[in-house]
């Protein structure tokens, strides 16, 4: 699959489009923030960035509508709290667009079965939610497609876990402008170096990815976790009876923290190994809690600001909705052109 690291266009060039989207599941979680949401904020000084709130996504597992419309927007809330702003990016909430909707239905007709079938997500959600097993969770990485699609995106911000889902767009873009003639522009996953050795794990079982879903909630920490709730967490990550902090393999818990660490103070893993020569856990374990405490404090007071300030809020992700329609519906018009759809 075609892939490319972060460069930025030279001056005078057209800037590249990047789109991404995440869905309204819950408050993002430390892993979120340091695999994904805290890039998105520096690559809009150098791309022409689109961010989604995608909660069409979401309803593939049953919501509690009530619930839903309040996670939407503080997804909202906490993406421009990140650093995410109005005035360079387009940011919207997905289901404001209907766009996404109808362009998702032309390319279901456009992918295969098969392929559909052999999506990992697929099947470890369908094991997970046996009893819901819905058309729209086996047909989703269209409507991702669809969304990735619409805005002509150059780029796609993506973990290793979202590589396949990169895969399927350019194969159905690929296929829909072989049958109709050159209409998506094929995108391409950009892999940030940083991200790749940014995968944050449990605290409490560092084998597995950080979840919201943990069945342990100290595994995890949510970027608006309380400091002293934080440090509680740190405090009892799961290590190791070694006692040195070194990044090596074998040694998963410590590995992770010093990630986490890395990821909030900048400095390299042999500079952390360094600072905490002849130290016991006790201290890194406070000194991570602390760098994450002091690193999230920005964002929990912008949050915050946000959060107080609704009115503004509806302002934004309805300016964002109007611009985004604007670009997809270029896009659209061209579609349903080019499959035969008789012009209004």
């Amino acid at each position: 699959m075609a892939e490319t690291t972060a460069t930025p266009a030279p001056q005078g060039e057209r800037k590249k489009i990047i789109f991404s989207g995440i869905q309204p599941t819950g408050v993002f979680t430390l892993g979120n923030y340091i695999g994904a949401v805290r890039h998105w904020g520096p690559l809009q000084e150098q791309y022409r960035c689109i961010y989604s709130v995608v909660d069409l996504h979401s309803i593939t597992v049953r919501q509690d509508p009530a619930v839903l419309r309040k996670r939407t927007l503080e997804a909202y809330a906490l993406l421009m709290a990140c650093g995410m702003d109005p005035e360079k990016s387009i940011l919207f909430i997905q289901s404001h667009n209907p766009h996404h909707a109808e362009c998702s239905w032309v390319l279901n007709c456009s992918t295969q079965f098969g392929e559909l079938s052999r999506m990992t997500q697929f099947k470890d959600k369908a094991a997970r939610y046996a009893d819901n097993i819905n058309a729209g969770l086996f047909t989703y990485p269209v409507l991702m497609a669809a969304d990735i699609l619409l805005y002509q995106t150059d780029l796609v911000p993506v973990g290793e876990d979202q590589r396949q889902h990169v895969e399927i767009t350019r194969d159905i873009a690929g296929r829909f402008n072989g049958a109709y003639g050159a209409t998506f522009t094929m995108p391409e996953a950009l892999i940030s170096r940083a991200e790749e050795g940014a995968r944050i794990m449990s605290l409490q079982d560092p084998t597995k990815k950080m979840s919201k879903s943990d069945p342990n909630p100290k595994g995890c920490v949510s970027i608006l976790d309380e400091p002293g709730v934080i440090m509680k967490k740190f405090r009892s990550a799961v290590t190791d009876s070694d006692a040195q902090v070194v990044y090596a393999p074998g040694k998963d818990g410590i590995n992770n923290l010093m990630r986490i660490y890395a990821a909030f103070t900048g400095k390299s893993l042999e500079a952390i190994q360094e600072e905490f020569a002849g130290k016991g856990y006790g201290d890194f374990k406070t000194a991570v809690g602390e760098a994450v405490v002091q690193g999230l404090a920005p964002i929990q007071a912008r949050y915050k600001e946000l959060m107080d300030d609704k009115a503004y809020l509806e302002t934004c992700y309805r300016q964002g909705a109007q611009q985004a329609m604007r670009l997809s519906g270029r896009t659209l018009e061209k579609v349903y052109k080019r499959v035969g759809f008789l012009h209004e």
